[in-house]
């Protein structure tokens, strides 16, 4: 298997960032889905659903954050699933499922392309790391 140096690295920390602010909005979405889908034109099950599923993705995150190495296939799957949830984000806004406010879009809108930006720095430091056969 195919392991990356991680920890202490552009990679570990951007994984730990993601993992830290993923586990912050999964458990806003997740806690306080019914006010959140007044203020921003959001359904409550669509927050709670969403929020909910950031919580296991949050805490893998941050456990390989904190390896010495990591799998580097797995790291190309979580940039791969980060840009999935951006495109996804945004073509939400798209269609007829949701209505949002002004501020659900700027949510929206926002938390996508913080998403992205996990996603560049977590190939970044896939690109940067020296490999190790484990």
């Amino acid at each position: 298997m195919t392991t990356l140096a991680s920890s202490k690295s552009l990679l570990g920390r951007s994984l730990l960032l993601d993992g830290v602010v993923s586990g912050a909005t999964g458990a806003l979405m997740f806690l306080a889905a019914t006010p959140l889908a007044g203020l921003l034109g959001l359904h409550e099950r669509l927050l709670r659903f969403a929020g909910f599923s950031l919580l296991p993705f949050a805490a893998l995150l941050v456990f390989l954050a904190v390896r010495p190495r990591v799998s580097r296939p797995l790291v190309w799957a979580i940039v791969g699933y980060n840009l999935l949830w951006a495109v996804d984000s945004l073509l939400l806004l798209t269609t007829d499922w949701v209505a949002p406010t002004a501020l659900g879009y700027v949510f929206t809108v926002f938390q996508a392309v913080a998403v992205a930006g996990f996603a560049g720095l977590q190939y970044v430091g896939l690109r940067g790391r020296r490999m190790v056969t484990a």
